[in-house]
């Protein structure tokens, strides 16, 4: 079997895949001081409880938004799986031509989105991923990586305004009630959601305007599901498109096939 890493600022996704088919995943919260002798523990007791262990895991890769703990996965592999785990970053072969200014800037959860995207929606199409910052990753129609659009996050915005507002109550993000809120929380959480639905909607129609208005949006990260109901323009949610994208950038990558 194949694992797959994502290593977000928030969270961490990884799953196992036999051939295309995805046999599990889990998410745990990213921890910037975990060393790899941690990361192996966590990984084990996650694979026992599915009856699974490192034996059963054949090949492996890793993309990282954390710079400090890509390394800490790449030892884990050596020391507890027994291979080299590929790690997403310059010289990954992606099969799709970036027209960035400096490729090396973009991030390698973003590529490997628009690399499962693509495969899956063919182009243009746009990945709208709703993380610790939600990003806008662009693909043409034909499979270039044209760049993206950077935006806070749900869960930092809402930080910063109960921080910078000394009167203002955390909330959590439930359904609001109705648009006009009838209560201080029901107006900040009216605010988030259909603020952040607007934003959505308003960006990925100038997008459209750009690109043509063919263009499909797909979400994913861990708070599409709180948003896109309330929006007009996204056609899809894919939950699993980042780990989807792992396993193609490794059938690109690897050296040999697994099993082989």
């Amino acid at each position: 079997m194949l694992l797959v890493v994502d290593v977000g600022n928030t969270q961490t996704h990884f799953g196992t895949f036999r051939g295309a088919e995805l046999v599990e995943h889990w998410r745990f919260a990213t921890v910037r001081e975990s060393t790899a002798d941690e990361l192996g523990a966590a990984l084990a007791n996650l694979l026992a409880l599915r009856g699974l262990g490192f034996a059963d895991l054949e090949a492996s890769i890793v993309s990282s938004t954390v710079p400090q703990l890509g390394p800490q996965w790449l030892q884990m592999a050596q020391r507890y799986l027994g291979h080299e785990m590929l790690s997403v970053g310059p010289g990954t072969r992606t099969g799709m031509a970036i027209r960035y200014d400096n490729p090396r800037e973009v991030g390698a959860d973003r590529l490997v989105n628009a690399v499962a995207a693509h495969a899956q929606l063919g182009g243009p199409c746009v990945v709208v991923d709703f993380g610790t910052a939600i990003t806008y990753d662009i693909v043409s129609a034909g499979g270039e990586y044209l760049g993206g659009i950077i935006f806070p996050g749900i869960e930092i915005s809402i930080e910063a305004l109960t921080e910078r507002a000394a009167k203002l109550p955390k909330i959590d993000l439930e359904e609001p009630r109705s648009l006009i809120g009838k209560t201080t929380v029901d107006a900040i959480r009216s605010g988030v959601i259909y603020g952040f639905a607007g934003q959505v909607d308003g960006i990925v129609g100038r997008l459209r305007a750009e690109l043509g208005a063919e263009t499909q949006v797909i979400a994913t990260g861990g708070l599409a599901a709180t948003i896109v109901p309330y929006t007009e323009s996204i056609d899809a949610i894919d939950d699993l498109l980042t780990l989807t994208g792992l396993r193609l950038l490794y059938a690109r990558n690897a050296p040999e096939p697994i099993g082989a």
